[in-house]
């Protein structure tokens, strides 16, 4: 199959390894992908303030990028969701119905990474060992834009070495919401601090979620708090292997150090 991974802007200028762990983990799983150099942004940002037009250059952008992949893959629930979520609207409204029947055409052949995982490569045990304590926060994209449903849960269980812990109140919102937290700044502080206590509360020394986006925005707080919970892609998490051995600089679980 001939895939791509399309890594976001993002990742690409404030997470890099995420995008270098999901190359890792597609090419272990006999993945041949590709990195469309040519790839930007996903027009998410410009979506959600009222820029359109600019959108609509952006979706043809994305489509002339991937038009010839069988399968587009993206670590980001966030922007894996805007092919589907807006791409055919914006068009729509400029008038342009090529590239309409362009993006529906393609919209089947973009999948979030934990979906592409679990629904097309039938993998849910990815050989990963990570000997940690973890808990994930479910993004509001993953649970409604770019539905993952249970598929990142089943993913982490299967890590070999986890001691996975359930995040309380978990499908409650981190207060990122992109532009949100600049417009909204003291409404996203207080729902940011209850999201940090949750993750507190759990004893975890990890807090993974499907989106850096959200991830930077609670992992801020937890730092301003004095709270040592380091922040992962969940991607970084299925890269590691029995080779790499424990997380530099993470206390092991319970369960290894019974071992």
């Amino acid at each position: 199959m001939n895939v791509a991974l399309f890594v976001t802007c993002l990742n690409d200028a404030l997470f890099p390894r995420s995008g270098q762990a999901a190359v890792t983990l597609l090419r272990r799983l006999g993945v041949d992908v590709d990195f469309p150099s040519a790839q930007s942004c996903c027009g998410q940002m410009h979506w959600n303030t009222g820029y359109r037009s600019e959108t609509v250059r952006l979706a043809r952008h994305f489509v002339d990028v991937f038009a010839d992949y069988e399968a587009i893959v993206i670590p980001s629930a966030s922007c894996g969701g805007m092919p589907a979520e807006a791409y055919a609207t914006a068009a729509e409204a400029a008038g342009d119905m090529g590239l309409v029947r362009a993006v529906r055409e393609l919209v089947p052949r973009v999948h979030e990474l934990t979906t592409y995982l679990t629904d097309v490569l039938g993998a849910e045990d990815v050989g990963a060992y990570f000997p940690h304590r973890v808990t994930y926060h479910p993004t509001c994209h993953s649970l409604r834009a770019a539905p993952v449903g249970q598929r990142p849960y089943r993913l982490l269980r299967a890590v070999a070495g986890i001691d996975f812990a359930e995040l309380p109140a978990q499908q409650e919102c981190c207060g990122f919401g992109g532009t949100f937290s600049v417009k909204n700044a003291a409404v996203s502080g207080a729902m940011c601090a209850d999201k940090a206590r949750h993750v507190v509360e759990t004893g975890a020394s990890v807090l993974a979620a499907v989106d850096n986006s959200c991830l930077m925005n609670i992992g801020g707080r937890l730092d301003r708090d004095g709270h040592p919970v380091r922040t992962m892609h969940l991607v970084e998490i299925l890269a590691r292997t029995w080779e790499d051995g424990p997380m530099p600089g993470l206390p092991l679980a319970a369960s290894a150090v019974a071992r």
